[in-house]
C-alpha cells in the first residue's frame, strides 16, 4: 500500500450479534475518534458512505423483540446481504473498503462480498482475523448462540450455515486461506474444527515465544507467494483490555500497543492489503474514548503512518454522501 488510494468507509451499525449492546455506536465512534482525518493527513481520498443500519421498527412495535434471537438472525443476515453487495460495488468501482462496525457478525456481509469480488478476478482471498477468539463456532456447536461467534465459520462454509444462511450474497473462503492473529480464547469444537479445517492459528503462545515480526511474516509470505488478496478483520478485543477497554468481550494477556503497531506496519509493507474491518467497538463501554482512539492510530500505521514518513502532498478531498439506508 505504498501509494495513496481512494479510501471508502462504510458502517455496519450493529450489535444483533452480540449479547451485549453497544457496538452498533461503533461506526460513529471512529468517526469522532479522527479516522477520516488520519487518513487524509496521510494524502489518501477519503468518501464517507455513512452506514448500513436495520430497518426501524413501526412505532407499535415491542423493543424488546428487537432482541428476541429470530429477530436479532434477520437483522444480521439482511445487513449481511446488503454489506456483501456493497462491498462488491466498491472494489469493482477500484476503492479500498473500510467497513466500520458494530460486532464482528458484520464480516458475514463485508467478507462475502469481498469474496465474491475476488472470485470474479480469479484472485485468490487470504483473510487475516486478528482476534482474541476462533468465531469459528457453528449453530450446533456455540455455547451463546450469538452470530459474532461464528462469522470465520460462515465465511468458510461449514456445512451447518443452510436455510436461513443461503444466499447469492455468501462468498466463501477456503480455511487453509485464513490466519487467526492474536488468539487466546477458543471453545473446544471450536479448536477441533479449526484444527481439522486447517486454519492457521498464531496464538500468544507464539507471539511470545517468536514475537510478532516472525509470525506476521509467516501470513504475509503465503499471501505474497499466492499473489492473493489480504482482508484484514480487526477486532478491538485483539488488544489487551489495559489499553482497549471499549469491547464487551475482553480477554486478558492481549497484544500490547506497540506488538499491534509493529503488525500494522508490518502489513502497509507488505503492499497486498486491500480491505479491512474495524469491529467490536463499543463505545459505552469505552474509557473517554480510549480504544476508539487506539483503533483510529492502528488504521493510520495500517495506511503508512511512520515515524520517519516521507513528504507528502498534504491531504486529499473528503466527502461525504448521504447516509444510506
Amino acid at each position: 500500500m505504498a501509494s495513496a488510494h481512494r479510501i471508502a468507509l462504510l458502517g455496519v451499525a450493529t450489535a444483533a450479534g452480540a449479547s451485549i449492546r453497544g457496538a452498533g455506536m461503533g461506526p460513529e465512534a471512529l468517526r469522532v475518534a479522527g479516522l477520516a482525518e488520519a487518513l487524509l493527513d496521510l494524502g489518501h481520498a477519503v468518501t464517507d458512505h455513512g452506514d448500513l443500519r436495520r430497518p426501524h421498527p413501526s412505532p407499535d412495535a415491542e423493543p424488546a423483540s428487537w432482541r428476541l434471537p429470530e429477530e436479532r438472525q434477520a437483522n444480521v443476515l439482511d445487513l449481511s446481504a446488503r454489506a456483501s453487495d456493497r462491498a462488491v460495488e466498491l472494489l469493482a468501482d477500484g476503492q479500498f473498503p473500510i467497513f466500520l462496525g458494530g460486532d464482528h457478525s458484520i464480516a458475514m456481509g463485508t467478507v462475502s462480498g469481498v469474496a465474491r469480488h475476488c472470485a470474479a478476478i480469479r484472485k485468490p482471498i487470504f483473510v487475516l482475523w486478528i482476534d482474541a477468539h476462533g468465531d469459528y463456532n457453528t449453530p450446533v456447536t456455540s455455547p451463546t448462540g450469538n452470530l459474532h461467534g461464528m462469522s470465520l465459520a460462515l465465511l468458510c462454509n461449514e456445512p451447518e450455515f443452510d436455510g436461513p444462511f443461503a444466499g447469492d450474497w455468501r462468498g466463501t473462503v477456503d480455511p487453509k486461506n485464513v490466519a487467526i492473529f492474536g488468539a487466546r480464547s477458543i471453545d473446544r469444537e471450536e479448536r477441533r474444527l479449526l484444527e481439522q479445517r486447517g486454519v492457521h492459528v498464531v496464538d500468544m503462545r507464539k507471539i511470545d515465544e517468536l514475537g510478532a515480526v516472525a509470525t506476521m511474516r509467516t501470513i504475509i509470505e503465503r499471501v505474497r507467494k499466492a499473489n492473493g488478496h489480504l482482508h484484514v478483520s480487526l477486532d478491538v478485543d485483539a488488544m489487551d483490555p489495559s489499553i482497549a477497554p471499549g469491547v464487551g468481550t475482553t480477554v486478558a494477556g492481549g497484544l500490547t500497543y506497540r506488538e499491534a503497531h509493529l503488525a500494522m506496519e508490518m502489513l502497509h509493507d507488505c503492499g497486498l492489503v486491500g480491505s479491512l474491518d474495524i469491529v467490536e467497538l463499543n463505545p459505552f463501554l469505552d474509557e473517554a474514548g480510549k480504544s476508539a482512539l487506539l483503533l483510529v492510530d492502528l488504521v493510520a500505521s495500517l495506511f503508512g503512518r511512520s515515524v520517519m514518513s516521507p513528504p507528502g502532498e498534504g491531504p486529499m478531498a473528503f466527502v461525504t454522501e448521504d447516509e444510506e439506508g
